[in-house]
């Protein structure tokens, strides 16, 4: 800082006085006053067109937001009347703060601008991005309003869906595969256990019959001989439906025939100890 700005903020606080403090505070009443008026005004316009509340509501904001900035750099230029010197520093300064402030924004509303255009969802696609699951309701420049199956509205910043990992499952085609996993007890015959899998799915009427369901034999494991029946749904709303319709018929349909899903087990073999002595 050289000595012409020291000269300057010394200049400036000599400004600092009385008179000044109340056109400072005058202009600052003025500028809440101005913004309170026009906000009575939006109300107005609420209730005489209330399809139009979105445009006005983003009106009002765009408003408020230019009467407090430009009100409040004309309040500091009038009343104060800074050197060239500190004007500079304070612009620095400003647009320094303001970059920090707004790195996060700016990375979104980029992020916005590149989903514009390649388009990996849209409105109504179901999605998964990092741990959140949910259906797509808007998406604008900044950030993207997704509603979960628990029927909650979150809205998540666009930076997300650039650096994050997202899966969308209904992007070109809504169909889904379900995967159920059942294990049974040794010395129960495999080909019985693929035969009433694909009984189970051929009874249910959501199950897609194109990709056909198939049954997969897919080890022996410890406690159990591991089975897997996959089938295709055609949209994602159906999965739940699915799982549970299908976990009922093929406990009802291994009940009826004999066959024991298994359980974790272990043998415990004892020997006989040396008595003490010998």
């Amino acid at each position: 800082m050289d000595e012409r700005m020291f000269k300057g903020i010394g200049g400036l606080a000599e400004r600092l006085n009385i008179q000044t403090f109340f056109l400072l505070l005058a202009g600052t009443v003025f500028l809440v006053v101005l913004v309170k008026l026009l906000r009575r005004l939006s109300a107005g316009l609420y209730r005489q067109a209330p399809s139009r509340r979105l445009l006005i509501s983003q009106v009002t904001t765009v408003l408020n937001f230019i009467i407090y900035i430009f009100g409040g750099v004309f309040l500091f230029l009038s009343v104060l009347r800074p050197s060239q010197e500190v004007l500079l520093a304070t612009m620095g300064s400003a647009a320094v703060a303001l970059g920090f402030a707004l790195k996060d924004l700016v990375g979104s509303l980029i992020a916005g601008l590149i989903l514009l255009f390649e388009r990996p969802f849209r409105v109504g696609d179901v999605i998964t991005v990092d741990a959140l699951s949910g259906r797509v309701t808007r998406i604008r420049t900044r950030a993207t309003t997704i509603l979960d199956f628990d029927n909650r509205e979150i809205v998540v910043p666009n930076k997300s869906f650039i650096t994050g990992q997202l899966l969308n499952w209904t992007l070109s085609d809504t169909s889904t595969r379900v995967t159920i996993k059942v294990g049974v007890a040794y010395g129960t015959d495999p080909d019985q256990v693929s035969r009433l899998l694909l009984e189970a799915a051929a009874a249910n009427e959501l199950v897609l019959r194109e990709p056909e369901p198939c049954s997969w034999f897919l080890a022996f494991g410890s406690s159990s001989l591991d089975f897997e029946l996959r089938v295709f749904v055609g949209t994602v709303a159906d999965r739940l439906q699915v799982q549970s319709e299908l976990h009922r018929a093929i406990a009802r349909l291994f009940a009826e025939n004999g066959i024991e899903i298994a359980f974790p087990q272990m043998d415990l073999h004892v020997r006989d100890m040396p008595e003490r002595g010998a």
